[in-house]
């Protein structure tokens, strides 16, 4: 074969690829797409997804969409999931900061690389994250919890969604501010721990406010603090962690969608368009206020450019806690 008929035959199979994708886009969706949320029911995660999916699958052309629970090892298991799926736009990642930003600072191991194996689509809330404690457990405010892990070394057990996650971590800074050392008992997921926290298996957490919201109202589990500068307009009785003497102890999240890197172009922009209108209807934004997140919407450009900004934040939080896991 000559030079010229390699060329040309070359020249043929780019615009054969480049008309095959464009026709992949064009009928994108025809099929069922698939949200995997990388913790157990009933968390915020999860939560994000479920509010989402009607809407965006009524923009899409009413093709369903699943929400898909695969818990386990801090998110990792699902994020893996996605991230070797195929790059077509039928499978997306539900995001948190632990999933995007925490475990590449936390895991020496991983099977996954958020800027290297994800195309962030859009982050869809923000949360507050707040310190809640069973009513049984003898403290009304910070200072006396710390009081009471120092009198009680390893005491109270708190709860957290996963080893070396966002919620973990806000616990391990207060340890390290306070100088106490209270026991870490991780779960698969932010609903199942919260459960415990009501129940009495564990003395409280650090959680993201959407989960825990109506649990604080109808005083089945008592807040402490927000980690935050700011109160939280959802419950501006709640002291911040600032106000009650612990400044660097400051967490929120990020709940979000991410694709599978080289998902095309055109795809990337259907998907995000239908997130846009979805989260423009009012009665779904009212699902997110209504349990205490701040909605928001950012371009895949702004949410790459966040990632990288979360992800050095994280690493700065991780070195000052000390967490360091590998599983």
């Amino acid at each position: 074969m000559t030079h010229s008929m390699k060329s040309m035959l070359g020249f043929s199979m780019t615009v054969a690829l480049g008309l095959s994708l464009q026709s992949v886009a064009q009928n994108f969706p025809s099929k069922a797409i698939r949200i995997v949320v990388p913790f157990s029911a009933g968390g915020p995660s999860d939560i994000t997804a479920r509010n989402v999916s009607p809407k965006m699958s009524e923009y899409l052309g009413g093709v369903p969409i699943v929400v898909d629970n695969r818990g386990g090892a801090n998110g990792m298991i699902g994020a893996e999931i996605v991230a070797k799926s195929a790059a077509d736009g039928y499978t997306l990642l539900g995001g948190t900061a632990s999933i995007t930003s925490i475990n590449m600072v936390v895991y020496n191991k991983r099977p996954y690389d958020t800027l290297r194996d994800f195309q962030p689509l859009t982050t869809i809330m923000m949360t507050d994250t707040i310190f809640v404690i069973n009513p049984v457990l003898p403290v009304r405010n910070l200072k006396e919890l710390v009081a009471l892990a120092k009198a009680h070394p390893g005491e109270p057990a708190l709860a957290s969604s996963g080893n070396g996650g966002i919620l973990h971590l806000a616990m391990e800074l207060l340890n390290v501010q306070a100088g106490i050392k209270m026991t870490h008992v991780p779960y698969k997921g932010a609903g199942p721990a919260v459960l415990d926290v009501i129940g009495g298996q564990v003395g409280g957490m650090f959680v993201d406010l959407p989960v825990v919201s109506p649990y604080i109202r109808s005083k089945r589990v008592r807040a402490l603090v927000v980690a935050s500068k700011k109160r939280s307009t959802y419950f501006p009785d709640v002291p911040t962690t600032t106000e009650s003497g612990f400044p660097g102890v400051q967490v929120s999240n990020h709940y979000s969608l991410l694709l599978p890197l080289k998902t095309p172009r055109d795809i990337v922009m259907k998907l995000h368009d239908s997130v846009v209108k979805t989260m423009a209807v009012p009665e779904v934004r009212s699902k997110f206020t209504n349990i205490g997140a701040d909605p928001l919407i950012m371009s895949p450009e702004e949410f790459t450019a966040f990632l990288k900004n979360d992800i050095e934040k994280w690493a700065k939080v991780a070195k000052a806690s000390g967490v360091n896991v590998d599983e």
